[in-house]
């Protein structure tokens, strides 16, 4: 498979109309690849929290609209990193949108575990409550977005479900980018899965981004791993993998604590 992160910069002088667009066009030129990643709330920036509700669509809005025609267009599979939506009574969830080669809406994923101690996205959306996995061709997607990534129980819970290649769109500071990078390859080593997670560049509402967006492969490997500016990351990884992985050291079947029964590998 080919996967492409788009780095994208969230510029604060750029309108979202402009964002959006720019956006779109770069998914277009992506027709080569299986797997296109954008990253969380790129529409607005993760930290910009007065926008959250100013920027807010339903599920199928003018975003979901412009990255369906998109994923139609360079004829790929999307994960259309993250939005702010507001739900028919008006209620904010951090959305992430999963499109098929075609067009049709594959999944939607609300972000579990919202950041900001008590302020923030924390207090101004609602936390999803299901693991979401995504059925390819070549590969099962398990979703999670940013802060997740601290969280090892969700993504063990998208191993149980299937998943063999997590993908991570986020948000993520600078500041705190080495806990990026090892979280990481935290949550590919110990799950023998592919993370692919794709971040912003830019600063958002005074917070710089730390980018480096990467794809780690199921024994830690970094396989590609971008820089701080906006970029396309482009790596290819063959999924098949991920069972060689589980069966060469399964330390998945010595598991004692949090047992489900597992799927079946692929053939």
């Amino acid at each position: 498979m080919r996967a492409s992160l788009i780095q994208i910069c969230v510029d604060p002088a750029e309108s979202v109309d402009a964002r959006r667009d720019r956006a779109v066009g770069l998914i277009r030129e992506r027709p080569g690849s299986d797997l296109v990643v954008l990253p969380e709330l790129w529409t607005t920036g993760a930290f910009a929290f007065d926008q959250f509700g100013e920027h807010a669509e339903e599920l199928r809005g003018p975003t979901f609209l412009a990255l369906s025609e998109a994923a139609r267009d360079a004829g790929v599979w999307l994960h259309g990193g993250s939005i702010p939506e507001h739900d028919s009574e008006g209620r904010l969830y951090n959305t992430s949108l999963v499109f098929a080669p075609d067009g049709t809406l594959a999944a939607s994923y609300r972000k579990i575990h919202r950041f900001g101690f008590d302020q923030g996205e924390a207090v101004l959306m609602g936390a999803g409550d299901r693991l979401v996995t995504v059925d390819l061709p070549e590969t099962t997607l398990g979703l999670a977005t940013c802060y997740d990534l601290r969280f090892p129980e969700q993504f063990r819970g998208l191993v149980d479900a299937g998943a063999e290649t997590l993908v991570v769109p986020a948000g993520w500071p600078a500041r705190r980018a080495a806990h990026w990078s090892l979280l990481a390859r935290a949550r590919a080593v110990e799950n023998q899965a592919y993370v692919l997670a794709c971040g912003t560049a830019g600063t958002h509402a005074g917070t710089e981004q730390a980018g480096r967006s990467v794809v780690v492969d199921p024994w830690g490997e970094v396989l590609a791993e971008a820089g701080t500016d906006e970029e396309i990351l482009t790596v290819d990884f063959d999924p098949s993998t991920v069972a060689a992985t589980r069966d060469r050291f399964p330390a998945l079947k010595d598991r004692r604590l949090g047992l489900a029964e597992p799927k079946e590998p692929r053939p």
